[in-house]
This record gives structure tokens, C-alpha cells and sequence, in this order.
């Protein structure tokens, strides 16, 4: 579903929630934004986040983008306790060098989950939470808005302003 400068790709069990959203830039470039589990619940946490970053490569890949463009990273676990497991898993799953700002918390989740991902990405023209990037469309030709001539600045909408 596409609303202006919102694509929305729905959730297949709850159509309150969308499995990916995209916000698209005024000029080029964007946003997409997507929480991962494991498809699989009976297994332990390496299992499960090697099942969750399989779901993102999906995601990745249907976007036109890969593991090199994941710019942020949000993982959600029951038991903070497994921090070193995921981060082996993780370890074997992000290309080295190219490792996103990551944050890494505990919550209550549903029954059997361990991990939720969320991830963000940047784009052009478009539970771990990933931001990843991809390279801006060219510029358009013709006027700009006021203030913006010489310069384009372009961050995670998540971010805050100073």
C-alpha cells in the first residue's frame, strides 16, 4: 500500500501492522523500516537470531539492498544474559567492517520468542531494527526550496534534532 510518501508492504496475521514500512525523501532516497524474529520458536537464541537475520536478508533483498547498508541496529531479547550468544551469531552474519550502531535491550515478548530485530536502511528513491542506507537518486534539476542551495543533509528520521 502506497500513500504518498509511505509504502507499507501489510503484515500477513495483524493488518493493524505492516511487516516493512518506507518513507520515501522529498528528492531521492529513504527509509525502510521492518522488526525480524525467528520463523522457527522452539529453539535457542542462536538459533532463533541466525532465523531472524535470515527474515532480514529477505527484507534486504526485496529492497535491492544488502548487509553493508544496515547504517542501525535494535535487538530485543527476554534474557539479557544472551547477549554473547547473539553476538557470535551476529558476528558470523555482518560482514566485518561494516557493523551498524546497535543498541541491545531486554523485554517481556510473547511465548517462545528470544529475539526481535529491528532494522532500518537507508535507500535511494526508498525482534533487530536496522536502518540501512542506500545511494541517492541523482538530483533533481530545477529550483529548491529556500535555504537548501549547496547543501543536502540527510539523517535517520529517528534521530534527534539538536
Amino acid at each position: 500500500m502506497t500513500t504518498g510518501d509511505i509504502t507499507r508492504v501489510p503484515n500477513k496475521t495483524s493488518p493493524a501492522k505492516s511487516s516493512v514500512a518506507t518513507y520515501r525523501l522529498p528528492g531521492g532516497g529513504g527509509f525502510p523500516w521492518a522488526v525480524a524474529t525467528s520463523l522457527d520458536r522452539t529453539q535457542d537464541i542462536r538459533v532463533q537470531t541466525l532465523g531472524a537475520l535470515a527474515v532480514i536478508d529477505t527484507y534486504l533483498k526485496n529492497a535491492g539492498l544488502d548487509r553493508t547498508r544496515i547504517v542501525k541496529a535494535e535487538v530485543v531479547v527476554t534474557d539479557h544474559d544472551n547477549k554473547p550468544a547473539f553476538d557470535e551469531a551476529w558476528a558470523t552474519w555482518m560482514p566485518t567492517g561494516y557493523g551498524p550502531v546497535r543498541s541491545f535491550v531486554q523485554s517481556v515478548m510473547p511465548e517462545g520468542d528470544l529475539i526481535e530485530i529491528h532494522h532500518h536502511r537507508r535507500v535511494a528513491g526508498l525482534a533487530v531494527l536496522i536502518c540501512a542506507a542506500r545511494p541517492s537518486l541523482p538530483k533533481p534539476t530545477g529550483s529548491r526550496p529556500a535555504g537548501a542551495a549547496g547543501r543536502r543533509r540527510e539523517r535517520c528520521p529517528t534521530a534527534r534534532r539538536r
